[in-house]
């Protein structure tokens, strides 16, 4: 099962390598990482995409936490996220088939970014599923090159549950 972990690091030279080696060293899979700077520039965000069961993941919480520059680690998993990724796909066309490409680029929100004589590139951002549901319709058509940049994922904040307001015949009187 695939596991989204967020990771906050001191924004430090060899931050990003010491979790390279923490999971290469260790044998974890690592499917998608993107890194960036937070709202304190003293702090960066790792976005980890990794596969294991429970007790993989365990493991892989506890060694990221010993690291030198780790702030903070959350398995994101079955929480409440949301979660994003960016697609660049540069797609063969045809005069006739640009059509059907740019009613695609429509209909997955995307954009076209780059266009010559014989390909033109979409920009498309969702989560990861949406992303693959695009590279599946797109493939008909002879994918070129994909460039993704990898999964970021925030959880969701807390929702106040707003009690339905009961008016009583006082108030309606009073309207």
């Amino acid at each position: 099962m695939k596991h989204t972990i967020s990771v906050l690091v001191e924004n430090r030279f060899g931050a990003f390598n010491r979790v390279a080696t923490m999971f290469s060293g260790r044998g974890f899979n690592v499917h998608s990482i993107s890194i960036g700077e937070t709202e304190d520039p003293e702090i960066s965000r790792m976005t980890l995409v990794t596969s294991g069961d429970d007790q993989i993941i365990e493991q892989v919480v506890k060694q990221l936490n010993r690291l030198i520059d780790t702030i903070k680690v959350v398995d994101l998993t079955g929480q409440p996220r949301i979660e994003r990724e960016l697609a660049l796909i540069t797609v063969f066309y045809q005069k006739g088939t640009r059509p059907e490409l740019t009613n695609i680029c429509d209909i997955f929100r995307g954009n076209i970014v780059d266009i010559n004589n014989k390909t033109l590139t979409l920009e498309i951002t969702g989560p990861p599923d949406k992303i693959d549901a695009a590279l599946n319709v797109l493939a008909q058509y002879g994918i070129k090159e994909i460039a993704r940049s990898g999964t970021v994922a925030l959880k969701r904040g807390e929702q106040a549950k707003i009690q339905p307001k009961i008016s009583t015949t006082k108030e309606k009187e009073k309207v």
